[in-house]
């Protein structure tokens, strides 16, 4: 098998339309979003059964993430021998309106009811309108007849803990949390690579069509941890913002003209938040910019140099 030529690997956004979305990654990112689309979610770097990220950049252009790994795994990967899909789910979210109240199942819930994948995640505030808020969590003693009954009367909004929030904040959300992204917020997200989503309470709305969107309260409230409290999930704005079983979040800055080392040895993924700059190694140049998500594979060595003032997250396996 021939060696890859390793260099800092660019995707192709894979854009979602959601009732809640908008504009704001064309605004802020400069994102060539759909005219006139409400798109909610930008993926940024997936490996999922029906949306895979496709590279945008390089030799290996126009392969999927997926073919890259299996015809490089260990240049790219390094000593991760992770099965399946590749192990992170990376997002861009524009919440122009608030989204539905919803659990992502946990594994053991997901092998008890044979079905769905598990998701844990983390939300990095990008931006915030003033006043902006998101529901994390039960408040404290909501038990299970309790929230059942707040399903029936439309007040779950009432059972669950309302974080206003500041840019330059992680959330960490593991998975049995009920939660939901208030209006006005743009965020990063960075998750298990599952989109198992059980939504249990949907604000009353309705699409162009006057439909509502299906609701999965018996599996949420199967999903939902409800011994524990939405007050004592951990909120960060520097250096080590997640560290988890699933995936580690660091958080960066660095000032026009610095330059950073990348060194070999562990894959990592990098999200730009703001700046821009370039990276360069053994014969190869790759531009950043804000938006951008970019996977270094192991073996690659390099220089990150930054032509302005720029914030990014390092996502590690």
């Amino acid at each position: 098998m021939c060696r890859m030529k390793a260099y800092p690997l660019k995707f192709r956004p894979i854009y979602k339309q959601r009732i809640w979305g908008g504009q704001k990654l064309r605004e802020v990112f400069d994102k060539d979003l759909p005219a006139g689309e409400k798109i909610g979610e930008s993926w940024e770097l997936a490996d999922l059964l029906e949306d895979k990220s496709v590279i945008a950049n390089g030799e290996l252009a126009g392969q999927t993430l997926q073919s890259a790994i299996e015809k490089y795994h260990k240049e790219i990967t390094g000593d991760k021998n992770f099965s399946g899909a590749f192990p992170l789910l990376i997002k861009f979210l524009d919440a122009q309106d608030v989204l539905s109240v919803q659990v992502h199942p946990d594994p053991d819930t997901c092998r008890r009811m044979g079905r769905g994948q598990p998701k844990t995640e983390c939300w990095y505030i990008i931006s915030a309108e003033p006043g902006a808020v998101i529901y994390k969590g039960l408040k404290e003693g909501v038990t299970k007849e309790q929230f059942t009954e707040a399903i029936e009367k439309g007040t779950v909004a009432d059972m669950l803990v309302k974080i206003p929030v500041e840019v330059g904040q992680c959330h960490f959300l593991p998975s049995g949390t009920t939660h939901a992204i208030g209006q006005g917020l743009l965020i990063a997200e960075i998750q298990m690579p599952s989109d198992t989503t059980y939504r249990v309470f949907d604000w009353n709305r309705v699409n162009d069509t006057g439909k509502s969107r299906d609701l999965h309260i018996e599996e949420a409230l199967e999903s939902i941890h409800f011994d524990s409290s939405g007050d004592n999930l951990s909120v960060t704005k520097m250096g080590r913002l997640v560290d988890c079983e699933y995936f580690k979040v660091d958080k960066g800055h660095q000032g026009k003209n610095c330059e950073l080392l990348i060194s070999a040895g562990q894959m990592k993924t990098l999200i730009i938040i703001s700046g821009s700059g370039t990276i360069t190694g053994a014969g190869d140049r790759v531009e950043f910019a804000a938006g951008d998500t970019l996977l270094i594979p192991a073996i690659y060595e390099g220089v990150m140099r930054f032509a302005e003032d720029t914030q990014y997250l390092t996502v590690t396996i």
